[in-house]
Order: structure tokens, then sequence, then C-alpha cells
């Protein structure tokens, strides 16, 4: 994910950008889809009910019955559950944004320094982290302790 939100390239260095901001107002957009889904879900659910059970008590009508009766129950359940599930990807977008602000504000704080300038909003710093494997800017390189050859 290198260079993160942005689109730009990185050089390689491994590290990403996590622009708080983005990630509220996509969470957002989350909790408003997961809304949106759940309201077709109800009207879907009301639709069905309304026509009651028009396939009749006959041998065929009830073998449909026996057949979308079940079918019927999970395939509403599985549309709330998934109306809940895209509700919590907004939640959780939220919540890494405000971890992300509190990491950085206090790593900062913990330098005795003040988070980067922003680009974007005024007063707002995106997150830079470095991908495993990186090199920390500014840390000592590692040294084994055998140095024989």
């Amino acid at each position: 994910m290198a260079g993160g939100s942005t689109g730009k390239s990185d050089g390689g260095s491994g590290g990403f950008v996590i622009k708080p901001w983005e990630l509220r107002g996509e969470g957002r957009e989350f909790e408003k889809i997961g809304r949106e889904l759940g309201k077709a879900a109800g009207a879907l659910e009301e639709g069905l009910t309304a026509l009651g059970t028009p396939w009749g008590t006959d041998t065929a009508g009830s073998a449909f019955a026996a057949v979308y009766g079940p079918a019927h129950g999970e395939l509403l359940g599985g549309l709330k559950g998934l109306a809940g599930g895209v509700g919590r990807v907004g939640a959780g977008l939220h919540a890494m944004a405000e971890r992300t602000t509190d990491t950085d504000t206090s790593t900062a704080d913990g330098f005795a320094g003040k988070a980067r300038p922003a680009v974007d909003p005024p007063g707002v710093s995106p997150a830079v982290y470095s991908v495993a494997g990186s090199a920390t800017p500014g840390a000592a390189p590692v040294v084994p302790k055998d140095m024989s050859v």
C-alpha cells in the first residue's frame, strides 16, 4: 500500500500514509450503506409478508412452501446480517481513525515535538508508518554480536 491514500509512490521506502479524516469519511459511507441495506431488507420482508401464501395448500403449493419457508428466513437473515456487518465496518474505520490520531499525538508528545504539518485539512496530520521489514528512519542499524567471519 505504498503511498497510502495519496496514490503517490513513496520511492520504495516501504512506508504508507493513513489519513484519519479519510477513514472517518469512508466510515460514514459504510454506515450509510449498511442502513440503506437494512431498510431494503425490511422493505423486502414487508412485501413478501404482504403476499401471504398465494401458492395454496395443494401438493404443488405444499412442496413450494416446504422449500420457500426456510429459504425465505435464510435470505432475510442473511441480508440483515450483511447490513449489520457493513455498518460495523464503518464503525471500525471510525475506531481506526481515532486510534491513529491518538497514536500520532502520543508519539509526537513523546518526542516533545509536534506532528508533521498537514497538507490536506489545516491542523490535521496523516500518520506515516513503516511496513514490517523496512528500516525505521533515524534508528541505529542492528549489528550482529558475533562479528567473526
